[in-house]
């Protein structure tokens, strides 16, 4: 093998030799070419293959951000086309995207979504076998496009297809009838938004269906599209999403209040504040029509009072006419030619002498009309806060800054000092205890931190808002004795640490006067030996010395002779070193 190996590679070369260099260079493009070729056929077969989530293009800018958006949220991986073709990994991911993009009303209305399943036919198939087969299709898909959904454990689906007559009466609607069965922890059932969703997807896959003729029901037959009956459960989840509401309203607004009190009060003096916000729920419409004054001279910000000059009403036109007429009295007779039928009255009163005066004006007023067609809905009706700030309890100190007990001792002094010591309300006078004072709110800090309040909560005088702040005082025997017994607890131990002290001072002065004496008596010791030890030396000096001079040939022994010169160094040595010394002949006597 390696041989005929080595052959061909022999020839190539033989062969690549006696090439010219057009014949090399158009060999080097093939090669490259036939590379190129490879890698983007394994590219391209590398690729993971995806599955448009609709059969048509979306063109629509929104509708397809829309899609993009509810993707995103789902973690779904896509790819968006230049025609607009969103695509997605598998049928599966496409099928349950599909279903919530329909039930959400996200899906494009004009695209048909079960198209795309439908549309594989055979020539040989007569008419009435595709539509069974189509029928049987559009159950299957709408089937599994209801089990995607994340509430839906199974779903049995019945489509019945219309059936067309000459007469309205005579055609028959198609209908749907949908059982589901929901997960475990599963809302859907009671959740409107979500069976108006499932109804949504029926509707888009059968044509010529209505929701008057689609049923949902669960696995006890209980119809789950009867909206018309749960107008009574949406009131009550209306109520409850309302209490919630005002719950959290109240705690945010307390959330609020009792951080401005505590960082002013600190946070054990205010303790209990109670938020309650009433809403009203009813929703009301009403269309009205609000006749108002005119507006000459609009309000001037810089001043406190009222400045507009307001008009009930502008005259807009006015007409006065004035008649006077002088002449015979009134003769109301006919037409030339014929008698008069006169009333006597006027009979009477026919060629007298009259005047008669007539006025009279007309004016026409203009006034402002406002229209409002309004829509209440819930809003806050009415916000009560009240509040409870405890007042300061002081410590009495005496001069050194230590705190006053109330003890046996110095109960009579501490009496006449504090006369009102009764007034169980404003001190604590007990025994073993350390005396204190109590100092309430005064009533201009209750009105200021009543309109502290009252700008934090938005007070509003029209709506009745409330706002309560009391000064009322805390029980704090249980926290006040602990502390008591807590400083009490520290001066024992104070005072013991300083008895402590001194008993060691005095054991530390009587060690060093001890050993100031022994160290004195111990040199007494040592000056004294050393005098001993003199004298007997020079006793010595004195016996050879007398005998010397009496002729006497004195000898000494090897032994003296060393005796002498180590006395002889132990006195040098006493004289430089003393201390040292004297341990060594302390040493020397213990040993003996």
């Amino acid at each position: 093998m390696n041989e005929w190996l080595k052959n061909v590679i022999e020839k190539i070369k033989s062969l690549w030799a006696g090439w010219k260099p057009i014949q090399k260079a158009i060999a080097a493009g093939i090669v490259i070419v036939v590379i190129v070729a490879l890698v983007i056929m394994f590219r391209g077969s590398s690729k993971p293959t995806t599955v448009p989530l609709f059969n048509q293009p979306i063109t629509d800018q929104v509708v397809r951000d829309n899609i993009a958006y509810r993707l995103d949220a789902e973690n779904v991986k896509y790819t968006i086309s230049s025609t607009g073709v969103i695509s997605v990994p598998d049928e599966a991911t496409a099928r349950r995207m599909r279903t919530i993009l329909i039930t959400e009303d996200v899906a494009p209305s004009k695209i048909d979504v079960f198209s795309q399943m439908l549309d594989v036919t055979n020539w040989s198939t007569t008419d009435f076998e595709r539509e069974k087969n189509d029928l049987r299709r559009v159950t299957n898909q709408v089937k599994q496009h209801i089990e995607t959904l994340d509430d839906i454990a199974s779903a049995d689906v019945v489509i019945t297809p219309g059936q067309n007559a000459l007469f309205a009466e005579q055609r028959v609607p198609a209908s749907a009838s949908i059982t589901l069965r929901f997960k475990g922890g599963s809302n859907a059932a009671t959740d409107r938004k979500k069976i108006q969703g499932i109804q949504k997807l029926v509707l888009r896959s059968v044509s010529g269906l209505t929701e008057d003729n689609i049923v949902i029901s669960d696995t006890d037959s209980n119809i789950l599209n009867d909206f018309a009956g749960m107008a009574e459960m949406d009131r009550l989840s209306l109520i409850e999403r309302t209490e919630k509401f005002k719950l959290k309203l109240a705690a945010e607004k307390r959330a609020k209040v009792i951080k401005t009190l505590q960082n002013t009060y600190s946070e054990d003096r205010v303790r209990d504040l109670d938020v309650n916000v009433d809403m009203d729920t009813s929703k009301v419409n009403s269309d009205k029509t609000i006749h108002t004054p005119v507006i000459i001279t609009d309000q001037d910000p810089t001043k406190p009072y009222d400045t507009t000059d307001k008009r009930e009403h502008l005259v807009i036109s006015s007409q006065k006419v004035t008649k006077e007429w002088t002449g015979t009295g009134y003769n109301p007779e006919g037409p030339a030619g014929v008698e008069g039928q006169n009333p006597p009255v006027y009979s009477d009163m026919s060629n007298v002498i009259g005047k008669s005066t007539e006025t009279g004006v007309t004016e026409n007023h203009v006034v402002n009309v406002e229209h409002r067609v309004e829509e209440k809905m819930p809003a806050v009706d009415r916000v009560t806060v009240s509040v409870n700030i405890d007042g300061k309890w002081n410590k009495i100190t005496d001069g050194t800054g230590h705190p006053v007990f109330v003890r046996e001792k110095n109960i009579d002094a501490l009496k006449e000092q504090y006369p009102d010591w009764e007034d169980t309300v404003k001190y604590r006078f007990e025994v073993g205890h350390i005396l204190r004072i109590y100092t309430p709110l005064t009533t201009d800090e209750l009105e200021q931190t009543a309109n502290l309040i009252q700008g934090a909560i938005g007070y509003d005088s029209s709506r009745n808002y409330r706002v309560v702040v009391t000064n009322i005082k805390f029980d704090r025997n249980d926290l006040q004795n602990s502390e008591d017994e807590a400083i009490l607890a520290r001066e024992n131990t104070r005072k013991t640490i300083m008895l402590i002290l001194i008993g060691v001072v005095v054991i530390l002065i009587t060690f060093i006067v001890f050993r100031m004496i022994s160290r004195e008596i111990e040199r007494r010791r040592r000056l004294r030996e050393e005098e001993i030890l003199r004298r007997q030396q020079a006793e010595r000096e004195k016996a050879l010395w007398d005998a010397k001079q009496e002729g006497m040939e004195v000898t000494m022994s090897v032994e003296e002779r060393k005796r002498a010169e180590l006395q002889e160094n132990a006195i040098a040595m006493a004289k430089e070193h003393p201390e040292d010394v004297a341990m060594l002949i302390r040493t020397w006597l213990m040993e003996e």
